[in-house]
This record gives structure tokens, C-alpha cells and sequence, in this order.
């Protein structure tokens, strides 16, 4: 009897071996003779999944924020106010720091590659951003984009400056002062 595959279970098994290798070598770096060899599949099974390398890359970051979503609203709990969401937010990327960064690094070697152009033109990551920050708001239970776009941007810019700085920058002090900006903003709702 031939074995039945469930293709998309194992597209997306694909999808997520491939990130630590372009975590760990970078976008740029990659081929797909060394993605095929990494994740233990033939370069034509490979390409039967997917055409090339940015489209890993691009079915990579859906599956990540799809499942970074998931996994956030399954940790974060049912909690009542946005300065309690806003903590549950900062709390989780505390916790999964690591895995953050490389995705940063990841996107921003992609960036360099693709060029600001194609990166900001290409309609996967414009979906992925949109559902991002539409999520959030959801979370939240607010309807200002500027808070959640702030929100998103002050998380970013926190992980960022401590791959620099590491723990001269605490989540629990600038996590504060998150929740206390927005709070004022939104009127201590």
C-alpha cells in the first residue's frame, strides 16, 4: 500500500527546518542544493514544494507569523486591560528573544538582497505586516492603527538595541514605560 502524505503538513515541516539554516548562514548565503541538504530531502522534492529560494523564504514568514500569533494568544491568556495585553506582549518576546532576533537578521539579510524596492512592493509581506497589526488591534481591543503600528515599532526597536546592549536594556523597565505611554494615549482605558 503507498504511503499516503499529507502535503501541506509536510510543505510546512519543510518551511520550518529550512529557517535554522537561514538563520544560522543568512538569506544571501543559502542555496537550495544547501536547504535540500540540510533538511535531508533531494533538490527535486525540494522544487516540487517550492520554485525557489525566496518563495521558502516568503511561505516562511506566513507560517512564522501564523503561528507566532498562535502561539502568543495561547500563552498570553485571557487578560482584561491593555496594560496587562501590553505585558503579556512584552513578556512573550522576552521569553523567545532569541528566536526574534534571528528572524530580524533573517528579514533584514533579505532585505539587503532583495533591495528596499521589491521588499517594500512584495504583497506576501504586506499581507503578513497588515495581519500582524491587525491581530494586535484585535489583542488589544482598540481601534487606533498608530497605537498598534507603536506598538510594533517599540517592540522591534527593543529587540534591536538589545542585540547591542543586551541586558543594559531591560523588558521590564522599558515594558513599563510601553504600557504607561499607551495607556496615557488611549486615556487609562
Amino acid at each position: 500500500m503507498p504511503k499516503i502524505v499529507d502535503h501541506e503538513k509536510y510543505r510546512k515541516e519543510l518551511l520550518w527546518k529550512s529557517f535554522d539554516l537561514f538563520a544560522s548562514k543568512g538569506y544571501a548565503s543559502v542555496t537550495m542544493r544547501e536547504i535540500a541538504k540540510e533538511i535531508s530531502v533531494s533538490t527535486g522534492t525540494l522544487y516540487h514544494y517550492f520554485p525557489n529560494k525566496e518563495t521558502i523564504f516568503l511561505q516562511l514568514v506566513e507560517e512564522q507569523c501564523r503561528i507566532d500569533i498562535a502561539n502568543f494568544l495561547a500563552e498570553a491568556g485571557d487578560v482584561k486591560y491593555v496594560p496587562e495585553r501590553i505585558r503579556a506582549i512584552v513578556d512573550f518576546v522576552e521569553k523567545n528573544e532569541e528566536y526574534f532576533i534571528s528572524q530580524i537578521l533573517l528579514w533584514s539579510d533579505f532585505y539587503q538582497q532583495q533591495g528596499k524596492s521589491e521588499v517594500l512592493n512584495n504583497e506576501i509581506l504586506k499581507r503578513v505586516a497588515q495581519n500582524s497589526r491587525d491581530e494586535l488591534l484585535k489583542y488589544l481591543e482598540i481601534e487606533d492603527k498608530a497605537v498598534a503600528d507603536f506598538v510594533v515599532n517599540f517592540i522591534n526597536g527593543l529587540i534591536c538595541v538589545r542585540m547591542f546592549e543586551g541586558e543594559m536594556i531591560s523588558y521590564e523597565e522599558q515594558g513599563s514605560l510601553l504600557i504607561k505611554m499607551v495607556s496615557s494615549y488611549l486615556g487609562n482605558r
